[in-house]
């Protein structure tokens, strides 16, 4: 039965035993499709990418919950980032 394969760099369940971390450094940081009888068993995502993932939702939700507030008729502050600092525009400059 074909399966959509989700990654581009695959490998063989027998080669991720043999040596899991040689085998997931040979994906040069993609995600790869480990396969059981050329069928995806799972993925296996590196740490960097699935931290990035998780910021990338993380981003999103907050996305959301700004569209959200924009919606209701509470008043707005203009802020702008200097520094690394947020800065209202009330307050002084740091």
């Amino acid at each position: 039965m074909p399966h959509p394969m989700l990654a581009n760099v695959v490998a063989s369940v027998t080669e991720l035993k043999k040596d899991p971390v040689g085998t997931v450094e040979a994906g040069c940081g993609e995600v790869m499709a480990v396969l059981n009888r050329n069928e995806p068993a799972f993925y296996c995502v590196p740490a960097a990418r699935y931290e990035a993932l998780l910021d990338y939702i993380d981003d999103l939700e907050l996305a959301m919950v700004v569209k959200e507030r924009l919606k209701t008729s509470e008043p707005t502050v203009s802020a702008k980032i200097v520094g690394g600092n947020v800065v209202f525009e009330d307050d002084e400059e740091v």
